[in-house]
């Protein structure tokens, strides 16, 4: 009978300790889909010059708000495609600059769509300025692609068209934004030149870091926009804000 009562007990205390990790891990659960906790946020001490990058989404986006919460760069949606034009691209480009954000413009490429095409959409849509940040390309699955990766070498030969076209346009090499499933399947031992944007929002990127921007959340909450998406993405440069003005201003890291 004791050891019946005994085991009942133990019994009792896994249960209870189960049910308390559940919770917790519940909780936190919670408080990251809603955007209180950031569990992979960089220190401020190790990356001091923050960013953000934005779209329609964000609605009205009021820069200089931004700016007193110490934001010191702002990546905004230019295209899609060969077509698409993002409806806020040329508010939030005029804002962010007025706001004195260094600013830049990305491209969301597409798999299926001609790459010269698309070179022509951004280059339409986006003005040159010597002091911007050099042109986006945002790399990343979507759509039927989540399951069906395209072959690197249908990719690359589109990069290698898209890339040099905005390079010419811009005079700076573009921007390669990717997660780690499209860095590993296009960019790795290729695109030495182009400076690297890397989505890490789970854990922090490898070290040593081989990247310049890192978008390290998708949840982030500030003052000072009013659209339908109530988070807003979060990113840091790798440097100080000298060497970002340099690198803006085309010197090479």
């Amino acid at each position: 009978m004791r050891r019946l009562a005994r085991a009942l007990r133990e019994h009792r205390w896994i249960v209870a300790d189960a049910a308390l990790l559940l919770g917790a891990a519940l909780l936190l659960f919670v408080l990251y889909q809603t955007g209180i906790w950031e569990p992979n946020r960089p220190a401020s001490s190790s990356y001091t010059v923050q960013g953000v990058d934005v779209s329609a989404h964000q609605g009205t986006v009021d820069f200089a708000r931004l700016s007193a919460q110490r934001i010191r760069f702002a990546f905004v949606k230019a295209t899609e495609g060969a077509g698409f034009r993002d409806s806020r691209f040329a508010q939030n480009w005029d804002n962010a600059r007025k706001a004195e954000l260094k600013t830049g413009a990305y491209h969301f490429f597409h798999f299926d769509v001609d790459a010269a095409a698309q070179a022509v959409n951004f280059i339409r849509t986006v003005p040159v300025e010597a002091d911007a940040l050099p042109p986006v390309v945002d790399l990343e699955f979507y759509g039927r692609y989540k399951q069906n990766h395209p072959a690197r070498a249908q990719v690359r030969r589109m990069l290698d068209t898209l890339l040099p076209a905005l390079e010419a346009r811009y005079g700076k090499p573009p921007i390669l934004y990717c997660t780690g499933d499209t860095c590993g399947a296009y960019l790795k031992g290729a695109y030495a030149r182009n400076p690297v944007w890397i989505r890490s929002v789970g854990l922090p990127p490898a070290k040593p870091a081989n990247w310049t921007f890192w978008q390290y959340s998708d949840k982030g909450k500030l003052d000072g926009y009013s659209g339908s998406e109530p988070f807003i993405d979060l990113d840091v440069f790798c440097g100080s804000e000298r060497e970002l003005e340099a690198f803006a201003a085309g010197q090479a890291r």
